[in-house]
């Protein structure tokens, strides 16, 4: 039996929609998977994300939840979803980036990254065999490989080096994942824990998936095109569930991520789900669909929310402008969230200008909603074949407004 179920429902180009199946949820692909960095959306509660936005799957931050509260707390409450109270999927991340990109002093080695908290400077360790064991621990839907996230700006020798111990550390990550996996019966869900509407969902394909868990490799090489291609046909020869585009938007320039994302997202394999990680604008989001991607996340959504920049249909604009001072209109008139069917500019203008947290909230909201309603409707287009029309429209929109962006 297998831990996921993934098809192909429409294809417009390249663009193509799908269903991803997992023990918990039903996910309508493409897909924005909002961030729960601490095992929780910052501003939004779970009970807005299930019953109006309707979101799947989330994502789960797995360095910040092995530093804080720790694997141990979470195991005594028996994972992370009976911690969190979130009855629907989870992917987590293997770390790697936020080791990273967080942490100043560290040592790599072949084994695996030896680093010092960011919260109280204690001394840590993070491998591959660990990352699965805190992955394992927190009972995630999907799990990801362990990888070296190089910058950016990564001349094309270190690059090489950061991609061929990433593959040696795939090639461990899921020889460790495996043995979890064939060990643990921890991953079993009982149907009676399952949220009602989406075990209705499930029917009887509930029954064919084997309640484990699912795990992504990771593409590297940074703008490097024959290292991608390099890095994509050595991490399908181990074999994964699905497979994930890392090290993009981590300070190249974006026309090099559209270049990257061009040149080998249709190139991974057709039957198993497409990721790219940690990207990114809904301008993004529609030009990678566009190249072959399934599945985003990004943290841009609520950060944004948090410092007064809504996502809006005609571009972002930021709700600290004078000129929202008296607008009665919503912050997105063709936005159908509970935000815009109430709350005027002004209003939202004049809580977050009195330092209320309800802006930021609210604004919060907005965004998430906007994300999942624009991966909506980018479905809707390439099952009625016009992709394409759809792609042009919303961009020049986007890029009409854009002198209102922050």
């Amino acid at each position: 039996m297998k831990p996921l179920d993934w098809t192909v429902t429409a294809r417009d180009g390249n663009a193509r929609t799908g269903t991803l199946t997992t023990r918990r949820s039903v996910i309508e692909t493409p897909v924005f998977m909002p961030v729960g960095t601490q095992g929780a959306l910052k501003g939004i509660r779970f009970e807005w994300l299930e019953d109006e936005i309707d979101a799947r799957i989330i994502l789960g931050n797995t360095y910040h939840l092995f530093l804080r509260p720790g694997i141990e707390t979470i195991k005594q409450f028996g994972g992370l979803h009976k911690f969190t109270s979130w009855n629907r999927s989870f992917l987590t991340d293997s770390g790697g980036f936020q080791v990273f990109s967080l942490t100043d002093l560290r040592k790599l080695t072949e084994e695996g990254v030896e680093f010092r908290s960011h919260l109280d400077g204690s001394k840590k360790f993070l491998s591959p065999e660990v990352s699965m064991e805190v992955q394992a621990a927190l009972g995630s839907e999907i799990v990801m490989v362990f990888d070296e996230c190089p910058p950016g700006d990564a001349g094309y020798e270190a690059t090489k080096a950061s991609l061929d111990l990433t593959v040696r550390w795939a090639a461990r990550s899921k020889t460790r994942f495996d043995q979890l996996q064939d060990l643990s019966s921890e991953f079993k869900v009982p149907s009676s824990e399952l949220e009602p509407v989406v075990n209705s969902e499930l029917g009887t394909r509930n029954s064919e998936l084997s309640g484990n868990q699912a795990l992504f490799g990771i593409i590297q090489g940074a703008g490097h095109l024959d290292l991608r291609k390099e890095s994509l046909e050595r991490t399908v020869e181990i074999g994964f569930d699905g497979y994930a585009i890392g090290g993009l938007s981590v300070g190249e320039e974006k026309s090099v991520m559209y270049e990257v994302l061009d040149f080998i997202a249709h190139k991974m394999p057709e039957d198993a789900p497409r990721y790219l990680m940690g990207v990114g604008t809904p301008e993004d989001l529609v030009e990678a669909v566009n190249a072959g991607v399934d599945m985003f996340d990004c943290v841009i959504p609520t950060r944004n929310g948090r410092t007064g920049s809504a996502f809006t249909s005609h571009g972002k604009l930021n709700i600290r402008n004078a000129k929202f001072a008296t607008d009665d209109q919503p912050l997105d008139p063709e936005c159908s969230c509970s935000v815009c069917r109430r709350y005027s500019l002004g209003y939202l203008r004049h809580l977050y200008q009195a330092g209320e947290m309800n802006a930021s909230i609210m604004i919060s909201h907005h965004n998430v909603a906007f994300f999942m309603e624009t991966m909506r409707r980018t479905r809707e287009a390439i099952r009625a074949g016009g992709f394409q029309s759809f792609r042009k429209e919303f961009l020049d929109k986007l890029r009409a407004n854009a002198t209102d962006s922050v």
